[in-house]
């Protein structure tokens, strides 16, 4: 694929780097042309020197023949604007955006312009970090009301079948982690010593799945 980015900064760079690793073309947008510094002197993509919402500067990256247009600058307006010129002008459908405001990243997400919310984000890792295990989801969607969070009750269930814990929990079992691995379980997926069950929940349900884990837990003892 051919894949139009801009910003580049620590993320911008980054991504141009492992897409062309995985043997995709890149062009990488930036105002200033001293964010150039950040790629590798090996790095076979072309580099623009402008403004990615500026129809010119992105049509001389490629963006008419692009399958996916990411957008990380560091401000938000240019990021959602060059955004939208990339899916309503040029017919990228896969457009991404950075967005530091989670509040406007939850209107462009209803939009259907999808969103990072790097502050949002960013402020979930530190709190699972700080707080007590299974505090804090793992990921939640721009909204707030969808989460991926972590189980360490998972570890009571060691014997029982995928479906006996989305049954009683009355949950939506994600994935499970075992031995550094992933996997995307089955109903009848037996769950292992070291497993760690990762559900996938609305956010103002997690309190009540949490309570049913630990009512395995007073069963149990």
């Amino acid at each position: 694929m051919h894949i139009v980015i801009m910003g580049c900064g620590r993320v911008g760079s980054t991504l141009a780097h492992i897409l062309e690793e995985r043997g995709h073309s890149v062009a990488i947008i930036d105002q200033n042309p001293e964010a150039f510094r950040r790629l590798r002197s090996g790095f076979r993509g072309r580099r623009i020197t402008g403004f990615g919402f500026d129809r010119d500067v992105i049509a001389e990256a490629g963006i008419e023949r692009a399958s996916a247009f990411v957008a990380v600058s560091s401000g938000d307006n240019s990021n959602i604007i060059s955004a939208r010129v990339a899916r309503e002008t040029f017919g990228v459908d896969n457009v991404v955006a950075r967005i530091y405001d989670p509040r406007r990243a939850e209107v462009y997400q209803r939009l259907g312009i999808p969103t990072v919310a790097t502050v949002r984000w960013t402020a979930d890792q530190i709190l699972r970090r700080l707080l007590p295990e299974g505090a804090e989801p793992l990921w939640r969607d721009p909204t707030g009301g969808v989460v991926l969070a972590e189980l360490e009750g998972g570890g009571l269930w060691v014997g029982e079948k995928v479906a006996a814990l989305e049954e009683h929990a009355r949950t939506r079992v994600a994935f499970l982690s075992r031995m550094g691995e992933s996997l995307v379980p089955a109903g009848d997926t037996v769950i292992q010593d070291g497993d760690v069950v990762h559900i996938m929940a609305n956010a103002d349900d997690l309190e009540r799945v949490n309570a049913a884990v630990a009512a395995r837990n007073g069963e149990d003892a």
